[in-house]
């Protein structure tokens, strides 16, 4: 087929508008269009005064008796042409050693999921275990938190099923480079379990955490009709190895439970599961992540910052920014949620941490993203080089914002931040945050050097989105769980020092974001099934 690229047009438009911009592209009668399919639809908004949807799309077209493709593309005179072939994923399974038991996935993010999933279409016949629980009572659990402030430690916005993900904006763009087309596999999937089909073609596809927990549910129910087996709050508490190898896993402290793989999806939050991996001497070391503070503002100021005066006509605006401080600190926005809210996303009694999340409309009021400060080792290491020291650095900034919000979300405006005092009052921005929050200073809940870093970074940005240092604009805090603190580390054969284990997606610290993570389970899928197949003794 031809892809073509580089089609502009206006920002109100019809399909037929489409049909007729490929047909002038091509040079071609659009009669001999047979059908088109958008491969990438994004905003130019360069020029605010005249904003475009540039599209790629490929093209099936009639051909005459003596005409060809090459022909074609050579009488369009069109740079932006060329012939595709249309690539799918493809992995053929060659492992030929016998498991005595079904392999173990442990967590249901993204990582574990697609893991999961793919054992199960091959014959593995899983056994999948989340702390958690179902993505139904999940969401009732996390509600009640929400209002009540009463925290369930196994099931709350970090843990249950879908993983920390299924309360975010389920962005689905990432970074990773992957000339297998995992990515798109990872997009395919997640439509055909529910997705908005846009997903395939957005430049910044979400799905909204709304969608996403139906879509969730829906690869569950496909992994248990494939042999699978599911179990919701259950906890591995324990691990049984002999001689560097896995034997078997303990659930719920009770349970014993025979094996000789398990790919550990646990999370970024999975704390005691670090420690019970120290334990029983899985190599760990502390990787850098990055803490910071929630922002707001409304999201009628980014979006007319970001697209001009007919931000109306347009979905809401994102934004990404990125500053370097005059103390070479770098800081970024993160997770940033147009229309959204912010969420209280505790997991431990005592300690308060928030994120954002939107749903697929992206139609609250407000605008919030994570301002966060890069951490290194060195700025959190202790003696003895602990490789969870980076987890009792977040606990401590955790424990404090707890007890400077009274167990609320403590938030606070700009302004104040700026002069150092507790605010006492909202101004003309009213937080959209699921929980319930107080007024404080968020001073006394990061390191100085970050408020500091964070300080200069919010005035830097607001060079870039006027308005941005509005001192009424809302901050709350504390964000740590950007990432994971902790790596664990594995070979070529994505297995640990622990002969057995397969540490994946971002707990593991090999991935971040929902994409990025699923992609990681898909490696360690594939992993497993070039060295094992699905016959068990």
């Amino acid at each position: 087929m031809i892809r073509i690229t580089q089609l502009k047009l206006p920002m109100v438009h019809t399909d037929e508008d489409l049909r007729n911009q490929i047909a002038k592209g091509l040079k071609i009668p659009v009669e001999k269009i047979a059908k088109y399919q958008i491969v990438k639809k994004s905003i130019d908004a360069r020029k605010k005064n005249e904003i475009k949807y540039i599209y790629s799309v490929d093209v099936t077209i009639t051909i005459g008796k003596k005409e060809s493709l090459q022909s074609i593309i050579y009488h369009s005179r069109n740079q932006n042409i060329a012939i595709v072939e249309d690539v799918k994923y493809q992995f053929t399974p060659t492992g030929t050693r016998k498991l005595s038991h079904r392999p173990i996935v442990v967590g249901t993010g993204p990582a574990g999921l697609f893991a999961a999933w793919l054992l199960a279409q091959h014959g593995f016949q899983p056994l999948v275990i989340e702390r958690g629980d179902e993505v139904a009572n999940r969401v009732s659990a996390v509600e009640k938190f929400w209002n009540s402030n009463e925290l369930n430690p196994n099931s709350n916005v970090q843990f249950g099923e879908g993983g920390a993900g299924t309360f975010s904006d389920g962005k689905l763009n990432t970074m990773v480079k992957d000339a297998s087309n995992r990515h798109h596999l990872v997009l395919e999937t997640f439509a055909s379990f529910g997705a908005p089909s846009d997903i395939l073609y957005l430049g910044k596809p979400h799905i909204g955490t709304d969608k996403l927990r139906m879509v969730v549910e829906s690869m569950r129910k496909e992994i248990i009709r494939l042999g699978g087996e599911v179990r919701f709050l259950t906890k591995m508490s324990d691990l049984r190895i002999e001689n560097c190898k896995l034997k078997g896993i303990v659930l719920n402290d009770k349970e014993e439970v025979p094996c000789e793989v398990v790919v550990s999806a646990i999370g970024h939050s999975a704390r005691d599961t670090f420690s019970l991996f120290q334990k029983r001497g899985l190599d760990l070391s502390p990787k850098a992540f990055a803490i910071g503070l929630r922002i707001e503002h409304k999201q009628s100021l980014i979006s007319s910052s970001q697209y001009g005066s007919n931000y109306s006509k347009l979905p809401p605006a994102d934004y990404k920014l990125t500053h370097q401080t005059a103390k070479g600190r770098g800081v970024y926005s993160f997770c940033m949620c147009p229309g959204g809210y912010v969420v209280n996303s505790s997991s431990e009694v005592g300690h308060l941490v928030v994120n954002g999340m939107s749903n697929y409309n992206r139609d609250a009021e407000n605008a919030n993203s994570a301002i966060v400060v890069t951490v290194q080792p060195e700025d959190f290491m202790v003696a003895g080089k602990d490789p969870l020291c980076g987890v009792a650095f977040q606990r401590k900034w955790e424990k404090l914002a707890y007890q400077t919000g009274g167990g609320l979300i403590p938030i606070q405006l700009f302004g104040d931040l700026l002069r150092n005092r507790e605010s006492v009052t909202i101004g003309n921005i009213t937080p959209s945050i699921k929980g319930q929050y107080h007024m404080a200073n968020l001073a006394h809940c990061l390191p100085s050097e970050i408020i500091a870093s964070l300080i200069e970074g919010i005035q830097a940005f607001d060079t870039k989105i006027k308005g941005f240092a509005n001192e009424e604009a809302v901050l709350s805090g504390v964000e740590t769980r950007t990432s994971s603190p902790v790596r664990i580390q594995r070979d070529e054969a994505f297995e640990s020092n622990i002969k057995g284990i397969y540490p994946c997606g971002e707990g593991a610290g090999y991935a971040g974001g929902i994409t990025s993570a699923a992609i990681d389970g898909i490696k360690v899928f594939e992993a497993i099934a070039s060295k094992y197949c699905p016959d068990y003794e």
